[in-house]
């Protein structure tokens, strides 16, 4: 929470442009809701009642939605990606900055490949989560609320139905944001630690090739390798099974609604334009909701990152300037060495 908190400060600066973007995800959600109430004029009043009015005006009605949607989407596009892309941009500072700072003892504890990967992968994960994820996060949501009256309004007792399996949706996507991100935690050490050693034995290659290591240095690449790609397989089958596990879950409520319904209007107690009003808000609805499931991995994947990068930036200096220390002139002269001494741990060299 803590992490997330300190990327909404750094956030905070670009509200007005997430204002603009959110006006924009709120109409572009709400436009995506309108579709299913077109379904049922269209198919009672041009398909059952042979209204010629109807026919004139809902195709013109479902054009003006698609224009406005595109229009909406593109917004926000723009401005989220913005925002997100500046975020990162003043992360990258901050850490590069941080790291410049620090002694040589820091360079000898955090390897450079490790440290690349901060400044690359991790910042990565943040701007995903960051734009892509919060856009959808945003839009979405307020398309599932949007959704959620739409079937109220259209049949209230199939909404009571369809309603009973979103309950059964909450575990699995706390479960599955829980374990991405710990995987991806684990994977992204292990590509820091890949990083590392390529750039160990690359920029010493003279070195691996006088000692003839070359054998030995491509098994300690391949270890390492490997536990990427099984770290790597496990956010995979993380986010493979969240999926059909939500589209299954999803199947339930439907064919539960396609029962009541269909009976309803068997019975006469329906309208055929009331019902596939109502399924096409319950397809569309649980569109939503997969991504949700998708986006709270996303956004799992890149606190895990910001982790990494704070824990960096809240490093202090091992070796820091006293307060009212003097600033030194340039050195025009060079500079003189008296009594200096210069040892390994207890013996002078």
């Amino acid at each position: 929470m803590e992490t997330f908190q300190r990327l909404f400060t750094m956030a905070r600066r670009y509200y007005a442009r997430f204002i603009f973007a959110a006006i924009c995800m709120i109409v572009a959600g709400g436009l995506q809701s309108a579709l299913p109430l077109i379904a049922k004029p269209a198919i009672d009043e041009i398909f059952m009642s042979k209204n010629i009015a109807a026919l004139k005006w809902i195709p013109l009605a479902v054009i003006a939605i698609f224009l406005f949607k595109g229009l909406a989407n593109y917004g926000q596009t723009i401005l989220m990606s913005s925002i997100g892309l500046r975020i990162v941009t003043d992360l990258r500072n901050k850490l590069y900055e941080r790291i410049q700072e620090q002694s040589l003892s820091f360079f000898a504890e955090h390897p450079t490949g490790l440290l690349m990967a901060r400044i690359t992968n991790d910042v990565q994960s943040v701007q995903t989560a960051s734009s892509e994820a919060i856009t959808a996060l945003v839009k979405d949501t307020f398309m599932l609320i949007c959704l959620v009256g739409v079937i109220f309004y259209t049949d209230w007792k199939l909404a009571l139905i369809a309603m009973v399996v979103f309950p059964l949706t909450i575990y699995p996507i706390s479960r599955f944001g829980k374990k991405m991100r710990k995987v991806t935690t684990s994977s992204q050490v292990t590509m820091g630690t890949l990083n590392s050693f390529l750039q160990e034995t690359i920029s010493g290659t003279r070195i691996v090739k006088a000692f003839c290591m070359e054998k030995y240095e491509n098994v300690r690449f391949a270890a390492e390798n490997e536990r990427l790609f099984k770290f790597s397989m496990k956010a995979v089958s993380v986010n493979a099974i969240s999926s059909p596990l939500m589209d299954f879950l999803g199947g339930l409520g439907i064919a539960a609604v396609i029962f009541y319904g269909g009976y309803n209007v068997v019975q006469g107690n329906s309208t055929p334009g009331t019902f596939f009003s109502f399924i096409a808000a319950m397809l569309m609805l649980y569109e939503p909701i997969k991504r949700l499931t998708n986006i709270n991995n996303t956004i799992n994947q890149g606190i895990a990152g910001a982790d990494r990068i704070f824990s960096i930036i809240d490093l202090s200096p091992d070796i820091k300037d006293k307060p009212g220390a003097v600033a030194l002139p340039p050195v025009s002269r060079g500079i003189d060495i008296e009594n200096v001494t210069f040892c390994y741990e207890t013996t002078p060299v």
